[in-house]
């Protein structure tokens, strides 16, 4: 039987749950409603209430300090997949091949994901990532170049654009310095 435990992370955008099943994240959710409602939720989406228990988290925990602090550019963690199904999956997926500090249109991101004309559906498919941050769904935006409303949250989908952006920068000066 597998282990299903959670912990709460407390990031610059808020509290952040990690649940892990085993050692693998099922989900990574930026609590701007409350933790006990997060915990709520994901006990009813895998029937099962988590184990708190910071241990399967603490690896993680650590990479986001260095993603918060501009030193990590993508994170080292399984995932477990069984929140995700069909072309959510290849959506999540072909994000994850955004580069560090830029960003891709929803269109662009179905192509990605081998669906050219499904630009809606990537965007279904980023609002409900179980892998907020670590699969970086913050970086596909509007064919416009607006942000859009990252699970009605905007705010936190400008931090962490903003936050990358200047990472990024940081090191084209530091490269030349």
């Amino acid at each position: 039987m597998n282990r299903v435990t959670s912990t709460e992370y407390v990031s610059p955008v808020g509290p952040v749950l990690l649940t892990f099943i085993d050692d693998a994240l099922v989900r990574l959710h930026v609590a701007s409603d409350g933790v006990d409602l997060a915990r709520a939720e994901i006990a009813h989406r895998l029937g099962v209430v988590p184990d708190p228990d910071p241990s399967p988290g603490d690896d993680l925990a650590r990479q986001l300090d260095e993603y918060f602090d501009g030193a990590r550019r993508s994170f080292e963690v399984s995932l477990d997949w069984r929140l995700v199904r069909g072309f959510t999956r290849n959506a999540l997926e072909a994000s994850q091949q955004i580069p560090y500090g830029e960003v891709a249109s929803y269109g662009e991101v179905a192509a990605m994901a081998g669906a050219p004309r499904a630009a809606r559906a990537v965007g279904t498919a980023c609002a409900s990532s179980p892998f907020s941050i670590v699969v970086p769904v913050h970086r596909v935006v509007r064919a416009d170049g607006s942000i859009g409303e990252y699970g009605g949250h905007p705010e936190v989908k400008e931090f962490l654009l903003s936050l990358e952006d200047e990472a990024a920068r940081g090191d084209g000066l530091r490269a030349r310095a």
